[in-house]
């Protein structure tokens, strides 16, 4: 067998990471939610003080194919004093650039998964909760081991706060995000995608929309991984190829997603 020196060998591993290193980069490494995501909602502003949004969504067939647009572009809303980024993707924030804090009125930046829908009447989807006086309280209350939790209001108790979500006209239909509340942190809680109250009305913290919409999302997402993406315009490109470009071609075409680094304490502690 002809023998390579210790010098060639050396040149030979020195060139391979040369080669590799650069795809391994940290947009690379999208979020751990798209691992098994087939349906896609992206709602984008043009700033993140900003109240009026847009919305596309996409879809694949499997979570290693790529992403199809299925809609253009639809008029969305999101918080009243914008978006903040949730205390998961604190890591991607930029100097000056606002965190989600309870009560400020700004829809948590980020991807996170779909949960359950919610509304006033009965549905036999999977999980579907059918709004009923004193069944379904949201509780905001940081001071509460309930925090983020819906619950009913005897459990929740009566001097913790929240809201009775069978109250709000606008909840007539919904879909529960599913947004990690953090009470220690003041993190924000109780977020949703809803039934808006106008074009360019915000709203506390939640996405709105026009009620035919909500009610065809509810559908759409029934019984899939789902997902939505909470962004503005000039931070999509943080996630890199992770996320479907606005011409409706995946920037995930032969991309392995990989998992999330996790954030750095520093970040966390913004």
């Amino acid at each position: 067998m002809r023998q390579i020196s210790p010098i060639s060998i050396g040149l030979a591993a020195v060139l391979v990471v040369v080669c590799v290193a650069p795809a391994v980069s940290a947009t690379t490494y999208c979020p751990r939610v798209l691992h098994r995501a087939t349906r896609l909602i992206i709602v984008t502003v043009p700033g993140m003080d900003s109240t009026k949004a847009t919305m596309r969504t996409y879809a694949r067939k499997s979570p290693a194919a790529s992403w199809s647009q299925q809609s253009t572009t639809e008029p969305a809303v999101v918080g009243a004093h914008g978006i903040a980024w949730g205390h998961i993707y604190a890591s991607y924030a930029k100097s000056g650039e606002p965190i989600k804090r309870e009560g400020d009125e700004r829809t948590p930046a980020g991807l996170y998964r779909l949960g359950p829908t919610f509304g006033f009447a009965k549905d036999d989807r999977k999980g579907h909760m059918h709004l009923t006086p004193g069944a379904h309280f949201c509780v905001h209350d940081t001071k509460s081991p309930l925090y983020g939790r819906i619950v009913s209001r005897a459990k929740a108790g009566a001097k913790t706060g929240g809201e009775d979500m069978d109250t709000f006209p606008l909840y007539k239909r919904g879909i529960v995000v599913d947004y990690a509340p953090r009470a220690h942190a003041k993190a924000g809680s109780c977020i949703f995608l809803h039934i808006w109250g106008g074009e360019g009305v915000g709203t506390a913290g939640c996405v709105a929309l026009p009620e035919e919409r909500v009610a065809y999302l509810q559908e759409w997402t029934e019984r899939r991984h789902a997902v939505i993406a909470i962004l503005s315009e000039d931070t999509i490109s943080r996630f890199g190829g992770c996320l479907p470009s606005a011409t409706g071609v995946s920037a995930q075409k032969g991309h392995v997603v990989l998992p999330q680094r996790k954030p750095q304490r520093a970040a966390l502690a913004r």
